[in-house]
């Protein structure tokens, strides 16, 4: 049974995933079996086997990319969009942002200087009148749907609709590491007095029927960008309820977060709100990257 990759895959999607963030993050094996068999669900050597399994299937992913990557292959390519953390300041081609708070697990990073304040006035202005109630994506069909938890006003810019758009695409780009046409378009939500977004998760869920026909059009969400496009006299945060971390709106600045782990699988650490704002208006610009070409 050890090494068999086959046991696995008879463990529920949480212990999966729970097996492979524990060791992305370096955690012995031995006291993750361990904590396996205390919860009363696995025997000692089921533990061993799973996470033996899971690590043969890292290592040779590992070994696949190097392999790649040391002969020049054009198939070497990355598999995560990623923020470069080496600095406190990020160099652009068009502009310097700054590195001014990170979260590591799960991440959760504010830049700082992503947006001039022309640019945020210009992309507020150019939607002005676009707005509809704001919708989900159905977890039975797909279709967009209003929800009680989501109260806010919604907005879509299509990329290379506006000069000020395209700019700021090549970016985020630039920034994250990833190819424009990997990206949604910008999706803008506008929240007023009491609006909020309730806690919800960024990654489309592959187990949904309704979310497959989304994860049809450019694979999973990996990363998600929040561009805050005013400033919020109070409330309005966004919050992420694990962590105990709340960021509050800031004119220009931008917020990152991955919304997988390293093997592509949804990160359950990524549950984030929109709070509701108690004075003022809110409005930010969604980004959300998928693995492949959107659309």
């Amino acid at each position: 049974m050890r090494n068999s990759p086959s046991v696995l895959t008879t463990l529920p999607a949480e212990w999966r995933h729970w097996i492979a963030d524990n060791l992305a993050r370096g955690c012995s094996p031995q006291d993750m079996a361990h904590s396996m068999a205390a919860s009363g669900q696995y025997s000692m050597a089921l533990a061993q086997a799973a996470i033996d399994a899971a690590q043969t299937l890292r290592n040779a992913s590992a070994a696949n990319l190097s392999s790649d990557a040391a002969a020049g292959s054009v198939g070497a390519a990355q598999q995560m969009p990623f923020i470069d953390l080496s600095s406190n300041r990020i160099t652009l081609p068009d502009r310097m942002v700054d590195v001014l708070c990170v979260l590591q697990q799960p991440q959760v990073i504010l830049l700082g200087n992503v947006l001039s304040m022309e640019e945020c006035d210009a992309i507020v202005a150019h939607c002005s009148h676009r707005y509809t109630r704001s919708t989900v994506a159905s977890e039975t069909d797909g279709a967009s749907v209003v929800h009680a938890g989501r109260t806010s006003d919604m907005a879509f810019i299509q990329r290379g609709e506006a000069e000020v758009v395209e700019r700021i695409e090549q970016r985020l780009a630039a920034l994250a590491h990833w190819p424009v046409e990997n990206g949604e378009p910008f999706q803008l939500q506008k929240y007023g007095v009491t609006q909020e977004y309730r806690p919800h998760y960024d990654w489309l869920d592959p187990d949904s029927s309704g979310h497959r026909s989304h994860l049809a059009q450019g694979g999973q969400r990996l990363a998600t960008f929040i561009l805050y496009l005013s400033d919020v006299e109070q409330g309005g945060g966004t919050v992420f309820p694990g962590s105990g971390l709340e960021v509050y709106p800031r004119k220009g600045n931008a917020l990152w977060f991955l919304n997988t782990d390293q093997q592509l699988q949804p990160d359950r650490q990524t549950l984030h709100a929109g709070a509701p704002v108690v004075r003022g208006t809110k409005i930010i610009a969604n980004k959300w990257l998928r693995q492949t070409r959107y659309g």
